[in-house]
């Protein structure tokens, strides 16, 4: 693995715990926007577990290359989902947020 495919998917990796463990918590700044799109509360802990998991499964790929690729692929799917969720709730000035989170993981993607 290059270098840099090493960096962005530490990064990648990094964001997407960092978002999930947000959920978890219950920062303002993300639950805010769920319970805006209509997110069922009972939804927030699976959604911060699959992202936190999407991270430790780009840290596994280091290790098990086929499990970062799969862990990529769900976090693609994952944020390709929140875009539309906010699409869908014509939340249009937020759309860029899970862009950010998703850019990353399309990066390892065509990377590996």
């Amino acid at each position: 693995m290059s270098t840099t495919a090493t960096i962005v998917t530490l990064v990648a990796a990094l964001m997407a715990a960092f978002s999930g463990v947000s959920v978890l918590r219950r920062a303002a700044f993300v639950v805010g926007p769920l319970a805006e799109y209509g997110v069922p509360r009972s939804w927030w802990n699976p959604l911060g577990a699959a992202k936190i998991a999407g991270g430790v499964g780009l840290l596994a790929g280091f290790a098990v290359p086929a499990v970062g690729v799969a862990a990529a692929i769900g976090l693609v799917a994952y944020f390709a989902g929140a875009v539309v969720t906010v699409l869908r709730a014509r939340a249009y000035a937020h759309v860029a947020f899970p862009m950010v989170y998703a850019a990353p993981a399309v990066a390892v993607l065509a990377l590996l």
